[in-house]
C-alpha cells in the first residue's frame, strides 16, 4: 500500500511538473526572449560592421522596399478582368454605339484607357484607332514600368557596398599587421569580421529586393500580354462593327 502510494505521488509530481512547463505564460515569455535576443543581436551585428557601411545598406534596403511596395500594389490595381471589360465594351457598342462604348473610361486599369483612347479615335478610321491603341499602348507599358530601374539600382549598389565594407576592413586588418610587425589572430580578427559583415548585409538586402524585382516583372509581362490581348480583340470588334453598320 506504501508503494502504491508513493508511485500516486510520484506520477502527480510529474503531471505536475508537466502542465508548469507547459504553461503559456511560460512559452511567451520564451518566445519574447527569444526575440529580444534576436534583435539585440541584429542590433549587435549592425554596429559590428560599422555604421557607415551598414548605413548606407540599410538605405538601399528602404528605399528599395518602398518602391517594391509601391509597384506592387501600383501593379495589383493596373490588374483588371480583360475578359469581362471587353464583353462589356461589345455589348455597350452593339447596344448603343461608339459613344456608349465609351464607358470603359470609368474602369481602371491599362485596358481601360486605351480602349477609350482608341473608341475616342474612331470617326478618323479604324486605322487611326490601331496607331492610337499601339502609341496609347507603349506609354502605359511606361508607366507599368515606373521606378524598376531603382530597384534594379539598388539591387546592384548594396552588394557593391558590401564588398567595398570587405576591402576596407582587410585594408585595416593588414593596417594593424604591418603596425604591430606580427601575424596575430587578435588583430586581423575584428577587420575581417567587419569585412564579412557587411558582405552579408549587402547580399541578404539584395536578395529581398530581387525577390520583389522578379514578381513585379512577372506581373507587367502578363499585363502587358493581356493588353496586346485585348487590343486586338478591340480592332476586331470595330471591324465587325463597321461590317455590320
Amino acid at each position: 500500500a506504501q508503494e502504491n502510494e508513493t508511485t500516486q505521488t510520484e506520477t502527480t509530481e510529474t503531471y505536475q511538473e508537466e502542465e508548469e512547463t507547459t504553461d503559456p505564460t511560460v512559452l511567451e515569455d520564451e518566445s519574447q526572449i527569444e526575440s529580444t535576443s534576436f534583435h539585440a543581436a541584429l542590433k549587435q551585428k549592425f554596429i559590428e560592421g560599422g555604421a557607415a557601411f551598414m548605413s548606407f545598406v540599410i538605405l538601399c534596403l528602404i528605399f528599395g522596399l518602398a518602391i517594391a511596395i509601391e509597384r506592387v500594389i501600383y501593379l495589383n490595381l493596373a490588374s483588371t478582368n480583360s475578359k469581362k471589360l471587353i464583353a462589356s465594351v461589345e455589348d455597350a457598342l452593339n447596344n448603343g454605339g461608339v459613344e456608349a462604348a465609351k464607358v470603359c473610361r470609368n474602369a481602371r486599369g491599362p485596358i481601360a484607357s486605351i480602349f477609350y483612347q482608341g473608341l475616342c479615335r474612331y470617326d478618323q478610321g479604324v486605322d487611326m484607332v490601331e496607331k492610337s491603341v499601339v502609341s496609347y499602348g507603349s506609354v502605359q507599358m511606361g508607366l507599368l514600368e515606373k521606378g524598376m530601374s531603382w530597384i534594379s539600382l539598388f539591387i546592384a549598389l548594396a552588394p557593391m557596398l558590401g564588398f567595398l565594407g570587405t576591402v576596407i576592413g582587410m585594408i585595416d586588418a593588414f593596417d594593424k599587421i604591418q603596425a604591430a610587425g606580427d601575424i596575430q589572430p587578435s588583430l586581423v580578427a575584428g577587420g575581417i569580421k567587419v569585412a564579412l559583415i557587411t558582405t552579408v548585409g549587402g547580399l541578404i538586402v539584395a536578395m529581398i529586393l530581387q525577390v520583389f524585382y522578379n514578381y513585379c516583372i512577372a506581373k507587367i509581362d502578363s499585363i502587358v500580354n493581356d493588353m496586346e490581348d485585348a487590343s486586338v480583340t478591340l480592332l476586331d470588334i470595330l471591324v465587325k462593327y463597321n461590317q455590320n453598320r
